[in-house]
Order: structure tokens, then sequence, then C-alpha cells
């Protein structure tokens, strides 16, 4: 019988990996690779990036990350997680001192687009463990079924259709977004 030997790697291995053309996570010290962003999931993901970047640039409320951009949100073993669009707060991208690298600990907001190829379940396990890491908002966009679930706490989730808007509340204060201009 043949052992298989099964290696965990660190984020400081995966930040090093040299680029191949796909997006890697890492999750507790399990590479996996991320197929490209389609068309739609791209243009979804640049408005929602787009949007938010002006207002919390004009308004000078913090930082916005695109979806390259990796947040090292547990350690030993590491997981490392990318999502489509972020924010951080001024507050929080002030103190840390580190440009390179991955963001320590994750964002003040996630954003994640749903790819025809993602799995429901993964999906959820994702925004669940933004919110687990200290995120105090996820938005997970469906453009299947045009809707945003904004997932505030593991009691606080609420689904929003075409006719609503997305709203930062206190995390993104003042900036709001009509999902019928995302879809």
């Amino acid at each position: 019988m043949a052992l298989q030997t099964v290696t965990t790697m660190t984020a400081d291995e995966l930040l090093v990996m040299p680029h191949n053309g796909y997006r890697y996570e890492l999750i507790k010290g399990e590479l996996r690779q991320m197929a490209p962003a389609g068309r739609q999931h791209g243009r979804i993901a640049a408005t929602i990036c787009s949007r938010l970047e002006s207002f919390v640039r004009n308004n000078n409320l913090g930082e916005i990350y695109a979806a390259e951009t990796g947040f090292l949100i547990w350690t030993d073993p590491d997981t490392v997680r990318a999502p489509d669009a972020s924010f951080v707060s001024r507050a929080r991208a002030d103190a840390t001192d580190e440009e390179e690298g991955f963001f320590p600990g994750a964002p003040d907001l996630a954003v994640e687009v749903i790819s025809p190829n993602d799995r429901a379940v993964e999906v959820e396990d994702k925004a669940l463990d933004w919110l687990r890491a200290g995120a105090k908002m996820v938005i997970v966009l469906n453009p299947k079924t045009r809707t945003a679930t904004i997932y505030r706490g593991f009691d606080d989730i609420r689904i929003l259709t075409e006719g609503d808007t997305i709203d930062g509340d206190d995390v993104v204060p003042g900036w709001q977004l009509p999902l019928a201009d995302v879809f």
C-alpha cells in the first residue's frame, strides 16, 4: 500500500508562488485553484469595485481592494481568502504597517460574485468564513437570480432583489447602490 503525502502550504509560500494565470486561495494550508472569472462575473465585480472605490475615496473612508488581494484570516494552518471586491476602514488600513504581503485579517466588507462553476454551499461557507474572521458585512451577488445576500452576522442575513438598494450601513457609511445598477 502506497502512502499519500499531504503537504500544507503557508501564506508566505503562496505569496511567492509563480503566477500561472490562475488565482489561488489557501484554506487551512491547502492550496485551491480558482478558474479565471467569466465576462459577466468580471463586469459585476468591476461595477461594485468602481462604485465603492469612488465613494470611499471621495469620503476618505478607507481602502478598496480588487479581486487579486489576499487576506490572511487564520494562521497555523494558514487561510488566505480573496474576495471579488473589499473595503477596509481608514483606521484599520492606517494601522497596518506592511504594504507588501497579504492583508492581516478580514476586510470590513467582502463582496463575492457567484460564478457559474461555484457551488452554493462553497459560496455560503466562504461568506461565513469572512464573518468568523471578523468581516462586518459580506455581500454575495448572484447573477443568475439577480439577487444579493447581505450577511451582517450569523443571524442577520437578508436577501435583496433587483428593486432593492445595497446599503453600506455602519460599515461604509452613506454608500448605497441600487441592485438594478449592478445587474
